[in-house]
């Protein structure tokens, strides 16, 4: 199958602007699963609480979902995007995969960066995997790069792909999302954004790129550059994820000492 990565470089809460942008980057794709960055629709640095609920849709109903379903069917292709979720009266900093036939998962994140614990709840929803057909795809989003368990439970679950949407600014995480797919030998999509952001005195944002795909053996598939935004598609097999063996007698899901493991 054909897998994207899509970085943008969206302008602060001018949503339908970079929804409608992402969707025209999309339509010109030949590819069966694209990944887009965290928060892709609203932009990143929200001011306070309040400020982003304005900004922030309903994951089922909103419009940035309804949009990515309407090109997805039209594509016949699968979707990860970031956005601000709005749920009741709380908020979280969510990630949607939407198919041809709509909207097949919510992931919230669990692991919030900075200022986002006082703008954002935490993630209430497990680390769940989808099955695409083709693919079964699980959803990180960003910090959780961190957080080894995150993948390595995506992993024991039997995710092929992990689809990573990503607002990066610490330079650490493209190299340890090829550690994330060694480990756990999947594909990792990468989706990141470009720009910056500085709505906040003192601390300015500056996005670093660098979205990429690797292959369960730690293979750089492709990376972006810092600056600009991008998208590539590149042609993966996903059945490349189920093979576990790094050597003839190490697999690295049944060769895990569990009973020396202090958790």
């Amino acid at each position: 199958m054909k897998a994207a990565v899509v970085q943008t470089s969206p302008l602060f809460g001018r949503i339908r602007e970079n929804i409608e942008g992402a969707i025209k980057v999309i339509e010109k794709l030949d590819a069966e699963l694209i990944v887009l960055p965290e928060l892709f629709s609203t932009g990143y640095q929200f001011k306070s609480r309040p400020e982003m609920l304005k900004l922030a849709e309903d994951a089922e109903g909103g419009y940035a979902t309804g949009r990515l379903t309407e090109v997805a069917r039209k594509k016949k292709s699968f979707i990860v995007a970031g956005i601000a979720e709005r749920s009741g009266g709380k908020a979280y900093n969510s990630s949607v995969l939407v198919g041809p036939k709509g909207l097949m998962g919510i992931y919230r994140k669990a692991h919030l960066f900075w200022d986002e614990k006082k703008i954002f709840t935490p993630g209430d929803t497990p680390f769940e995997v989808y099955d695409t057909g083709k693919a079964r795809i699980g959803m990180m989003i960003c910090f959780d790069w961190l957080f080894p368990e995150a993948a390595r439970t995506l992993a024991l679950k039997g995710a092929d792909i992990i689809c990573h949407p990503s607002n990066l600014v610490l330079p650490y995480c493209p190299a340890a999302m090829i550690t994330r797919s060694i480990e756990n030998r999947v594909f990792s999509l990468t989706a990141n954004r470009v720009g910056e952001e500085a709505r906040i005195r003192g601390k300015s944002l500056k996005f670093i790129g660098m979205s990429q795909i690797v292959s369960p053996g730690g293979e750089l598939l492709f990376r972006a550059g810092g600056k600009k935004a991008v998208a590539m598609a590149v042609e993966i097999e996903p059945k490349d994820a189920r093979k576990k063996n790094i050597t003839p007698v190490n697999d690295i899901i049944k060769d895990r000492r569990r009973d020396l493991f202090q958790l």
